[in-house]
């Protein structure tokens, strides 16, 4: 299949935010067989920093619920969502999510299928080309 980006400088973003290092590369290597640009954080509060420099520019976060530091994988969610509504979020964890997940937030039980990820991070990638045709 052709890239939706030919200009792979160019293309949307995707943040993995886990912080288990193994799980974190093998989803930034599911990740980068996508037409996505892929930044890895360990925590939420990196992907913050990356999100204010990036933010317009990111297609999806994909984040742990259980991370380490201030912010949660759903609080890492309702923010994103609150200031950058365009981005999809899918948040994983082996326990589910002990609050609700902010609307059109899709969650995935661990371990995640690669198809299921692969299938949301398409999913993102087509809407930031629609988005980025229609301006």
């Amino acid at each position: 299949m052709a890239s939706q980006f030919p200009n792979r400088a160019k293309a949307p973003l995707a943040l993995i935010v886990e912080d288990d290092a193994d799980l974190r590369e093998l989803g930034a290597a599911l990740l980068e067989e996508t037409d996505l640009r892929v930044i890895e954080c360990e925590n939420a509060e990196q992907a913050m920093a990356v999100l204010a420099r990036e933010g317009d520019n990111v297609a999806l976060v994909f984040a742990d619920i259980r991370l380490p530091g201030l912010l949660d994988g759903v609080d890492l969610a309702k923010r994103i969502k609150a200031v950058w509504p365009h981005i999809s979020i899918v948040v994983t964890s082996g326990y589910g999510p002990e609050q609700p997940l902010p609307q059109n937030v899709i969650y995935l039980p661990k371990p995640w299928l690669a198809l299921d990820v692969l299938v949301q991070a398409e999913r993102a990638a087509a809407w930031m080309q629609r988005a980025q045709r229609a301006v």
